[in-house]
């Protein structure tokens, strides 16, 4: 019977790996030529691979959460849909292996007393060493109980408390998270950070917003909010001082003409960067139709990997949880990010030292020295500020 090995294909110009998340087929089911066969995360997007063959799943070689490198294979499958075959490939899950050093083990105790020791958080080795009343010398979960009983209780001997396996949890990372670890991590290690932080008088665009946001979603279908005005702030400051909008390759600055700028969205599991392609050719009504669109898209989860690509400087808004002022991370390989905090009235020293109440809000600029100095970043916030505050045409 021919067999066809199905390989990680390439799903992205710049992404070489990618995680198991799900198989939607089991071994032995028959799958149809581009029918799902499984789904994967890629660089924080989730995407369904298809079935290349027609044909019967005879083996699976991956496991979910396992990382694979572009190329690896996947899973092998018989081509005569007719016969299903009685050889399957399959890589055990982690639970099956047993960690004693004995492999006979796992066979002695009932799969009840393994499910019991997993959730307690006792070990194999600890398993070894619990006196055991039941028949023919096997374990019982009141051996078990009583053993995970003595383990925890205080310690009359000692001041400190004693904790036992049941007040702590482990987590294991998604691989959205590990994505996100793995791109943090680099970028904070390879880039010198540093951070410049304004404060903007947003009263002007505000007053905009309120007057015109009904009419505004009528006419455009979309919502007008500050987002908008701060993306194309930014886009618009990027043109005054284009070194922000560059990433480096070794001693190289690659300076970007377009805007590609990524809108931080945040997700069950983490924060997801689709990105608004020339945002600089746009106007604000394009902006905001955009932002409302792949917002939707990373909340539902039907991102491709074309919406994450190409970013070439991000923004994120943790003002909408309150937050005045943070300390955003450049996303690798962009050399600076634009954090937006939350909006407060204040009472402020305007025109004539006359004193009034306006809405005001910080603007954070995290760079990468190697390719900015601070004065180069003090420019390009003045340019934004000045953008944001006076242009508030919606045409």
């Amino acid at each position: 019977m021919e067999e066809f090995k199905v390989t990680l294909p390439k799903l992205g110009e710049s992404i070489l790996s990618a995680t198991i998340v799900q198989w939607f087929k089991k071994v032995g089911d028959e799958i149809k030529m581009d029918e799902p066969l499984l789904e994967v995360s890629t660089d924080k997007v989730n995407s369904e691979i298809p079935s290349p063959v027609t044909g019967v799943l005879q083996g699976i070689l991956a496991e979910p959460d396992q990382e694979l490198e572009v190329g690896a294979p996947l899973a092998i499958i018989a081509l005569n849909s007719s016969t299903k075959t009685q050889e399957t490939v399959v890589v055990p899950k982690p639970e099956a292996a047993a960690p004693s050093s004995s492999s006979e083990m796992a066979d002695f105790y009932s799969p009840a007393i393994l499910r019991e020791a997993k959730e307690r958080g006792v070990s194999f080795t600890e398993l070894e060493k619990i006196s055991r009343t039941g028949a023919g010398g096997r374990l019982t979960k009141k051996d078990l109980e009583d053993y995970v009983t003595k383990k925890t209780k205080p310690c009359p001997a000692s001041p400190k408390v004693c904790y036992g396996a049941q007040d702590v949890e482990r987590v294991k990372m998604t691989g959205m998270r590990k994505a996100i670890a793995d791109n943090m991590v680099r970028s904070f290690y390879q880039a010198p950070h540093a951070t410049l932080v304004a404060e903007v008088d947003v009263t002007l665009p505000l007053k905009i917003i309120q007057t015109e946001k009904e009419s505004f979603l009528s006419k455009h279908g979309a919502k007008l909010t500050i987002t908008s005005f701060v993306a194309r702030a930014i886009a618009k400051a990027l043109q005054e001082y284009p070194l922000i909008n560059s990433s480096l390759e070794q001693d190289t600055i690659v300076v970007k003409r377009f805007v590609n700028l990524g809108i931080a969205v945040s997700v069950d599991g983490g924060l997801l960067v689709p990105v608004i392609k020339n945002c600089q050719r746009m106007p604000l009504s394009s902006i905001a139709k955009t932002i409302g669109e792949i917002s939707a898209k990373a909340r539902t989860n039907k991102l491709t990997a074309d919406d994450i690509a190409d970013g070439t400087i991000s923004m994120t808004n943790f003002g909408m949880s309150g937050v005045q002022i943070g300390i955003p991370i450049i996303r690798f390989p962009e050399v600076a990010i634009v954090g937006i905090g939350a909006i407060e009235k204040k009472v402020v020293v305007v025109e004539n030292d006359s004193m009034a109440i306006r809405s005001m809000m910080h603007v954070c600029l995290t760079f990468d020295h190697r390719v900015l100095d601070g004065m180069y970043g003090c420019g390009f916030l003045g340019a934004l500020r000045k953008h944001l505050e006076t242009d508030v045409n919606i045409d």
